[in-house]
């Protein structure tokens, strides 16, 4: 019984999560949508490979700008002339620049983007490794007591 009404709890949160779950908003307007099923899937595919250039990390898909819109049919265009879908993007490419791709290549300068994180992590490492040996060979400061006239005006100051 208790097994029984535990399946039914999850079964209810599942149905509530997937009910309450916002949906990714598509700006995929009707007049752009192509009526052969399979060209608009790899259209579609292909977009979210894509960035919007005004609105940055959003993909043409996602985004509701004008250049986004002129992406969306530039690339229906291209499929719909017969493009693969390496021509299309190269096309894209070559047309608006590497920044274009939310996934950029790890060709050419892009390497040196895609190296920096971990060289600058492993720059960082050295860095600290070297810092905690010099502290570990660093003579430790020993602790003095106060000497006489230190105690003495330290009285003073308490019994005031």
């Amino acid at each position: 019984m208790k097994r029984m009404r535990f399946l039914i709890v999850a079964l209810a949160g599942l149905m509530a999560a997937a009910l309450f779950t916002p949906a990714p908003a598509l700006a995929v307007e009707p007049d752009e949508i192509l009526e052969d099923p399979a060209l608009e899937a790899r259209a579609r595919e292909l977009s979210k490979d894509l960035r919007c250039l005004v609105c940055r990390n959003e993909s043409i898909d996602e985004s509701n700008a004008e250049l986004a819109r002129d992406l969306r049919v530039l690339l229906r265009e291209r499929l719909v002339a017969g493009d693969s879908d390496r021509e299309a993007m190269d096309f894209i490419v070559a047309r608006y620049g590497e920044y274009v791709l939310l996934r950029p290549t790890t060709s050419g300068a892009n390497w040196l983007l895609w190296a920096a994180g971990p060289l600058m992590l492993l720059a960082a490492l050295v860095m600290a490794l070297f810092y905690l040996r010099g502290r570990a060979r660093a003579p430790r400061a020993t602790e003095q007591g106060l000497s006489a006239e230190e105690q003495e005006r330290l009285r003073k100051i308490l019994e005031d």
